[in-house]
């Protein structure tokens, strides 16, 4: 069980993205020459994801070998990447946390954000939860959960696919997408490519 990245973003209906207000990662799984690529695609499903969570809603989508749960409070917008095993209700409980705990650090200054945090590492808490909650057990004992849960619709989706509106398609968003630079682009074909080579007909 691991829990790749988490980010904040502050998810405003009049913002064409949502911005950037904290994130932390640890991509050292994959290997060393494609950590910056694997850095931009997780900023770049996160803020898709994101911009697809109505306020006061929670979904999971699969995104290849990732879970991307998201929870969207009143425009702001936790989003996490875990891989399969990572237990559901642990992953919204820690959702759920790191909002409380970004609300408590920040309050409404959020609110105000017009650009994304550059810094690598904007909110220390963020990096902290990344490494704690990488045993779902922590997760667990956060309180409320199961009120939380009961009040809000989870909404699992079975691929990014299904999160972007009628007509989208994942492949124009990567080509217009900002977050990627063209290397990452082209490793995202690459790898799509490599990938569809191998599937039964």
């Amino acid at each position: 069980m691991k829990i790749t990245a988490l980010f904040v973003f502050k998810c405003a209906p009049e913002a064409s993205n949502p911005v950037i207000l904290a994130k932390a990662s640890n991509v050292s799984h994959i290997g060393y020459f494609y950590q910056t690529n694997a850095e931009e695609f997780l900023v770049f499903v996160g803020r898709t994801v994101a911009s697809r969570t109505p306020p006061s809603q929670r979904q999971s989508v699969q995104h290849q070998e990732y879970k991307v749960h998201a929870y969207n409070r009143n425009g702001l917008c936790v989003v996490g990447f875990m891989d399969d095993h990572y237990p559901l209700r642990s992953a919204f409980t820690l959702l759920n946390q790191v909002i409380d705990e970004y609300q408590k650090s920040f309050g409404e200054t959020w609110k105000s954000a017009k650009e994304d945090s550059t810094a690598k590492s904007s909110w220390s808490y963020l990096d902290d939860a990344l490494t704690k909650f990488q045993d779902p057990a922590e997760a667990d004992k956060l309180l409320k959960i199961q009120r939380e849960l009961d009040e809000t619709k989870i909404i699992l989706h079975k691929t990014i696919d299904s999160v972007l509106a009628r007509g989208e398609k994942l492949d124009s968003l990567v080509e217009k997408s900002s977050d990627l630079s063209s290397a990452s682009q082209m490793f995202y074909k690459s790898a799509k490519k490599t990938n569809s080579c191998c599937t039964i007909l």
